[in-house]
C-alpha cells in the first residue's frame, strides 16, 4: 500500500510539475480578479468539487473533497481525497498553500511537492463562504467548489457569467453530479 502511494504521487508529481512549468509566468489569468477582501479562515474547512475542466491530473477522480486548516499564521495545509473510479479506490494527497500576494486577497499558492508552487486564485465567493469560483493562472483550470455536494442555479448562474467573461470554456465543464 505505501509503495502505491508512492508511486502515486510520484505519477502526480510529474504532472504537477509539467503543469507548474506552465503556470510560473504569472499568477492569475488575464482579465480576471480575485476576491478582495478575502478572509482565509472563513475558507478553512471542507469543500467539495461540483464542476471542473477537464485535466490529467483529476481524470478518473470523482467526490473530490479538499479540505483546509491551518498550519501556522502562514501556511495552510490541504487535504485532497477523490475516488479513482480506473482503479476502484481512494487516493489522498497532502498539500500547502500560502498567500502568494498580499493577505486578504485570493491570490494563494498551493504545493503538494516540496518548494513547486502552483498558483491557486478565488475568483469569486459567496458572501457566506459556501461556494466558490477558483481557477489556476491561466484558462484550462477551473474548478466551482461547495460546503455542500450541491450548488444553487442561482449562484452556478453567476459563477458560470463570470467564467465565460473571463474566457474560461465553461461548456466544456465536467459536473460531478450528473443532475448539476
Amino acid at each position: 500500500m505505501k509503495k502505491e502511494k508512492w508511486l502515486i504521487a510520484l505519477a502526480a508529481s510529474a504532472g504537477l510539475a509539467a503543469v507548474i512549468y506552465k503556470l510560473v509566468s504569472k499568477n492569475i489569468p488575464d482579465g480576471a480578479v480575485a476576491v478582495q477582501p478575502f478572509d482565509i479562515n472563513r475558507y478553512l474547512g471542507k469543500w467539495y468539487e461540483i464542476a471542473r475542466l477537464p485535466s490529467r491530473i483529476e481524470k478518473n477522480i470523482i467526490n473530490l473533497t479538499e479540505n483546509y486548516s491551518r498550519i501556522n499564521y502562514d501556511t495552510f495545509k490541504v487535504i485532497t481525497k477523490g475516488y479513482n473510479t480506473q482503479k476502484g479506490e481512494w487516493t489522498e494527497m497532502s498539500g500547502k498553500i500560502k498567500f502568494a500576494a498580499q493577505k486578504g486577497v485570493g491570490i494563494l499558492k498551493v504545493s503538494y511537492l516540496g518548494p513547486f508552487y502552483a498558483a491557486y486564485n478565488v475568483l469569486d465567493i459567496d458572501p457566506h463562504y459556501k461556494y466558490a469560483l477558483v481557477s489556476a493562472s491561466n484558462l484550462d483550470y477551473l474548478w466551482i467548489l461547495s460546503r455542500e455536494t450541491s450548488v444553487p442555479e442561482d449562484i452556478k448562474h453567476q459563477f458560470l457569467l463570470k467564467a465565460m467573461s473571463i474566457g474560461f470554456a465553461v461548456e466544456q465543464l465536467e459536473w460531478m453530479n450528473p443532475t448539476a
